[in-house]
């Protein structure tokens, strides 16, 4: 990936990090996008550039439009263009669906859903020009088999499979690809708050029996952002340990 962009949404920490790490490790220019902790994402950066990458860090809600626009102008008014656009960032507001607040249904679906939409609808207008892109798109095994307790986070991501499809298909011609993977449980901070119960029922659900790591999804992304898949779009890799099957 010498040479290339890659912009990566939630890219403060866990998931998003390791993806970012994972593209300046591959050689690209990484845009770590953010909507929390500047002092985190400052230091996403500080890793990448450690690995010899150019960073910047760049605030920016994904549920905001013109915020998006503006992550996108930004990455290219600084690198010259766009080749590869990570969509991680991501909530949960998790509660059954009897007792799930409106605001609960629309932030979520606002965030996982719709802030993918608005940054591949201004990245691909760049890609398009330039003939060439690399979307990855991050999508659950919730979104895949569905779960209790998470129907604005279940719908989320299987629209965001919904939406990697259609994409693919309008896209291709341009020469770029869309994919998406579909973790499992992985040790990040927003599972480390789990009941110890909760996360020892969940392993125990897992075939592999072990719960994944983030650099495991930096994995399969990679391969997605890759020349390797120059001929692979539309398809969906689950990275769960064998969750889904």
């Amino acid at each position: 990936m010498r040479g290339r962009v890659a912009v990566v949404t939630g890219a403060g920490r866990g998931i998003g990090r390791a993806i970012a790490v994972r593209m300046a490790c591959e050689g690209a220019d990484v845009v770590v996008n953010y909507s929390g902790s500047e002092a985190a994402a400052l230091e996403t950066v500080k890793m990448c550039e450690e690995k010899g990458a150019k960073a910047i860090a760049v605030k920016a809600d994904v549920s905001k439009t013109d915020e998006c626009l503006a992550l996108i102008d930004t990455a290219v008014n600084e690198f010259g263009k766009v080749d590869i656009l990570v969509n991680n960032a991501g909530i949960t507001k998790d509660k059954l669906m009897m007792a799930m607040k409106d605001e609960d249904f629309d932030s979520v679906i606002n965030v996982n859903l719709k802030g993918t939409f608005n940054c591949m609808k201004f990245a691909s207008k760049i890609m398009m020009k330039q003939r060439y892109g690399r979307i990855v798109n991050l999508s659950s095994v919730s979104g895949v088999r569905g779960n209790a307790g998470q129907a604005n986070y279940s719908a989320s991501k299987a629209g965001v499979i919904g939406l990697t499809k259609a994409a693919a298909k309008e896209l291709a011609s341009r020469n770029i690809t869309v994919n998406a993977v579909a973790p499992g449980m992985i040790d990040t901070e927003m599972t480390a708050v789990l009941p110890d119960k909760v996360k020892a029922a969940m392993i125990e659900s897992i075939p592999v029996k072990a719960a994944g790591k983030p650099e495991d999804i930096a994995n399969a992304v990679s391969f997605f952002a890759s020349e390797k898949a120059s001929y692979v779009t539309g398809q969906i890799i689950c990275v769960d340990g064998g969750m889904a099957v």
